[in-house]
């Protein structure tokens, strides 16, 4: 980097991509741009990224258990699954900023939005979790697509994980998101070596990133466990509307 204020730039989108990231989803739209804009090439900003969002994770996780939140050993069999499907999408990682793929995504992200505000309201006994027998072997194949889909790029992956905990496995949005972070942290390990082993890493820009992002993860982590479920979801709501006008009308570079 050639300017000071280039390290200011990535603590403060780190700090705000690490907080969108851990309460919700959709972070890496604002990294990759910004990881761009300081002259990366994408696929070393793809893979620059993960370096970040491994840090981010970390401390997200380490900041719901210190508040009692970790759903082990399920995350764990999800994270295990997902880390396989991340080496495979790491490998085939392509340009996927055309404009096709991006209204395709915007409409999924639409979609979130018509779920998560018309869903009914799950009954208390509805919210008895549901992570053994067969629901935890749909996970594990539903996180082995979502890992490959992780390790290729990763952006908005996590409104689906979210999505996909609280209405299949009736988690809370609370232990839905401690247990989405602490699969991400698997799954990127395996993609960033795939990126580092391909030389698609700059470390100096990756891990002053990863100060922003773990300094933004580990205080929303705390935040979402005090707030709860309500403000998730409208937090949810408001990072998916965002997302999918930035992905109808803008490229991701």
């Amino acid at each position: 980097m050639e300017e000071w204020y280039h390290y200011v730039i990535l603590v403060v989108t780190g700090f705000a991509v690490g907080f969108i990231n851990t309460v919700a989803g959709g972070g890496s739209l604002l990294s990759l741009p910004v990881l761009i804009f300081l002259g990366l090439p994408p696929g070393v900003a793809n893979g620059t990224n993960r370096v970040a969002i491994v840090i981010q994770t970390a401390l997200a996780t380490a900041g719901f258990k210190s508040k009692g939140v970790s759903t082990a050993p399920f995350n764990i069999y999800l994270g295990i699954a997902a880390f396989f499907g991340a080496i495979i999408g790491a490998y085939i990682a392509v340009d996927v900023k055309g404009e096709t793929f991006n209204r395709i995504l915007s409409g999924i992200m639409v979609a979130v939005v018509l779920i998560i505000i018309f869903k009914p309201k799950m009954k208390l006994e509805e919210l008895q979790e549901r992570i053994t027998g067969k629901y935890l072997w749909v996970g594990m194949a539903a996180f082995f697509l979502f890992g490959i889909y992780g390790g290729f790029i990763n952006a908005g992956l996590g409104f689906i994980i979210i999505l996909f905990l609280h209405y299949i496995n009736h988690m809370t949005l609370v232990r839905s998101n401690a247990t989405k972070v602490a699969v991400v942290f698997i799954y990127t390990l395996a993609a960033l070596t795939v990126f580092v082993v391909n030389d698609k890493v700059d470390w100096e820009v990756g891990l002053i990133l990863a100060i922003g992002n773990g300094s933004g993860a580990w205080l929303a982590s705390r935040v979402s466990v005090n707030k709860g479920d309500g403000f998730i979801k409208t937090f949810l709501i408001v990072m998916v509307l965002i997302m999918a006008v930035k992905l109808w009308f803008f490229d991701l570079d």
